[in-house]
């Protein structure tokens, strides 16, 4: 007798093959079966009734890095689909976390990743692993190393170019943190203390991965104005060190440069043609969504954030931050520039003083204080909250979304901000994409749009166990109505929860059934096993 039975599925198996009927059966976490399975048992089953069966979604952009160690079954996640989450991104992640810096650093990370009432007990990537297994969660998490947590425990959070010692620490560093089960490498080069590194920094590190066989999962430092210089930078260190680069949220940012998002694509079919492996992941909206103190040029947070909070104190410190915010910088782009103040949305902030301003622009936020210098409103939220607020901003045109979403190399990553009142990606991001952009808009096949979400993140990451069904693999699945599946989560109501999913199974349990969520110890954290 097996554990589950999955009967009358319309099975699209995410290697992008068309869809076949067929029942699975599971057993111990594992698809033992996969058939017309008439006379097999089990003691649960699910009548799929036709509708699509697949492998679990692998979220590939997640800032879920602390609120998993509160919430096991973070139903935002999981009630999209999502069986996998990648964590540690954009350079600025949980681990490794030298003890010094922990104060200092959960300031840092505060509008990226929140600020759950947990212990931050943990210091190497490996005790970070433990004490997500310790919290037992109820879907899987896979860790990159992050490159400014690395290179905080080894020179700390000064904006100086590292020493060639120090460099050789931070390899060190890197390779521990792959062996304890890190899946890749991330930075941020828009976030310090990542964009305190020179490239030869970057490049000594991108050679351990090479020889890892592991990707850099990277948030660019120019996603407009600079976008095309900045890839080819890339490029061409990837090709020196032999290793996957993977681009973070891809996307194309400011009206004046939309146009080049042909050419943007044109870049990495290239350097794919040239034989660098270079992949990316997206979300389906026209706004991004990070913490406010992104619009601040990069040279104000040297120091970590009491010190940048020091300098918006002072008066002619920050009369050079509002002109540089305004005609940005060679190397910089300027967000507000781009959004505009009335295209940047408060979503969170750790305050009941400035409560009544989530969910309003900046421009809105004047209006209630009876006030036009919109740069300097900004930078006074930044200052009273303490670096603790969340943003959305309006950078993106739909041409573009769709243009990128239809490229090969793609996969889905949601980035969503869990506090306050989130992106709507948080919500929504994966069943989005299966009905306005394949089901309403018919920019990719089903099947191809699934292979996005499964075997093509599995293979990025190291993953070899999931990604596809197939006997033997683990059973990570979602039965999900293809007719009626889509997101429901807006700008203005974004905690709501998709339709059209039916059941979500993390290594053959049931999590998700219907309008029930099941907490169950689920999930496990998946780790790389390299042979070097």
């Amino acid at each position: 007798m097996f554990d589950l039975l999955i009967r009358n599925g319309k099975v699209i198996d995410g290697t992008g093959s068309p869809w076949f009927y067929s029942d699975i059966a599971i057993k111990d976490g594992v698809i033992k079966k996969i058939g017309k399975l008439t006379n097999e048992t089990a003691h649960e089953e699910i009548d799929a009734n036709f509708q699509i069966v697949s492998p679990g979604f692998i979220d590939m952009h997640t800032h879920s890095d602390l609120v998993i160690l509160d919430e096991p079954l973070i139903e935002a996640k999981v009630r999209q689909g999502i069986t996998t989450d990648l964590l540690g991104q954009d350079g600025i992640g949980a681990a490794p976390l030298p003890e010094d810096y922990i104060s200092t650093w959960q300031k840092n990370i505060a509008g990226l990743n929140g600020t759950p009432p947990i212990e931050w007990d943990w210091t190497t990537v490996g005790d970070y692993i433990e004490k997500i297994e310790k919290n037992k969660p109820s879907y899987n998490l896979a860790v990159l190393v992050p490159h400014g947590n690395i290179r905080m425990e080894v020179m700390g959070l000064d904006n100086r170019p590292a020493t060639d010692e120090e460099i050789q620490k931070m390899q060190k560093v890197l390779r521990r943190s792959l062996d304890e089960g890190a899946v890749g490498l991330s930075t941020g080069l828009i976030y310090p203390p990542c964009c305190f590194a020179e490239m030869k920094e970057l490049e000594a590190l991108c050679q351990v991965i090479g020889e890892y066989g592991a990707p850099l999962v990277i948030h660019q430092r120019s996603e407009g104005d600079e976008i095309l210089e900045s890839m080819q930078e890339l490029i061409d260190m990837m090709k020196r060190c032999g290793a996957h680069l993977h681009f973070s949220h891809l996307k194309n940012c400011g009206k004046d440069n939309w146009h080049k998002t042909p050419d943007v694509l044109g870049k990495i079919d290239s350097a794919r043609a040239e034989g660098l492996e270079v992949t990316f992941d997206q979300y389906p909206y026209t706004a991004g969504s990070t913490m406010l103190s992104a619009i601040i040029p990069p040279w104000v947070h040297d120091g970590g954030t009491e010190v940048m909070l020091k300098r918006l104190g002072n008066p002619d410190l920050r009369e050079r931050i509002v002109s540089e915010m305004f005609t940005a910088l060679k190397g910089w782009d300027s967000m507000s520039k781009w959004a505009g103040w009335d295209g940047i949305i408060i979503t969170s902030v750790n305050s009941t003083e400035n409560a009544q301003y989530v969910g309003k622009t900046i421009i809105q936020i004047g209006a209630l204080e009876g006030r036009n210098d919109y740069a300097e409103i900004a930078l006074d939220l930044i200052l009273f909250e303490k670096n603790d607020v969340g943003m959305i901003d309006f950078v993106m045109n739909e041409e573009s979304v769709k243009m990128i979403l239809a490229h090969p190399a793609g996969t889905i990553g949601s980035d969503g901000l869990l506090g306050g009142e989130p992106h709507p990606r948080a919500y929504g991001s994966f069943p989005r994409v299966l009905g306005k952009y394949v089901r309403e808009e018919n920019v990719l096949p089903l099947e191809e749009m699934i292979r996005r979400m499964t075997s093509q993140p599995a293979r990025i990451i190291g993953i070899q166990d999931r990604g596809i069904l197939r006997e033997g693999l683990a059973a990570d699945i979602v039965v999900f109505d293809p007719d009626t599946i889509i997101d429901q989560a807006t700008y203005d109501t974004p905690r709501q929860f998709n339709i059209g999913i039916d059941s979500v199974i993390v290594n053959g349990q049931i999590v998700i059934k219907g309008v029930n969520a099941y907490g169950k110890p689920a999930g496990k954290v998946l780790r790389r096993n390299y042979s070097k």
